[in-house]
């Protein structure tokens, strides 16, 4: 069994557990601060069973660790965010790009307004979306509390009514 757990210095490891005749052992497949395609290739490659990259992927998220996505996906990720920014392809390449991804797009609705709001932060790197974070939680420390009417009850008053 292939897994992943958080080390020291914002290190994780791909580690593989075992059953042996002096009982379960454990060994490291890889070390690493992201998983990337490369790290994938070195896990399967040290594993002595098969490895699928997709529940291995899955395990790092599941324990913290960034994981490069797919470079398909990332290229999207930057073409949206210029998108987002004002910039616009030729229009020969905007024809060709539509007409590519019409062929494989599933049947979905509309994105909805908070998919559309949230895609400037697709391409975003951690320290980007650390910074902006930041920046929101130092601005709701500024933000006035909120006033209550002097005699206003705290909690809606519950009314019961007769049946």
């Amino acid at each position: 069994m292939t897994y992943v757990v958080a080390r020291p210095g914002e290190r994780w490891e791909a580690r593989e557990s075992r059953t042996t005749p002096a009982g379960p052992r454990s060994r490291t497949l890889a070390t690493f601060k992201t998983l990337t395609p490369e790290i994938l290739e070195r896990v399967k490659a040290r594993s002595s069973t098969s490895v699928d990259p997709g529940e291995l992927r899955r395990d790092a998220l599941r324990a913290g660790a960034p994981v490069v996505g797919a470079h398909a996906d990332r290229l999207a990720g930057e073409l949206l965010a210029e998108l987002v920014a004002g910039a616009r392809p030729r229009p020969v390449l905007r024809a060709l790009l539509l007409d590519a991804l019409e062929e494989r797009r599933p049947k979905l609705s509309q994105p909805s307004d908070n998919a559309r709001a949230a895609a400037r932060w697709v391409a975003a790197t951690q320290a980007r979306r650390g910074e902006t974070l930041r920046d929101l939680l130092l601005l709701a420390d500024h933000l006035p509390p909120r006033r209550r009417r002097s005699g206003a009850p705290r909690f809606p008053r519950v009314r019961s009514t007769a049946a």
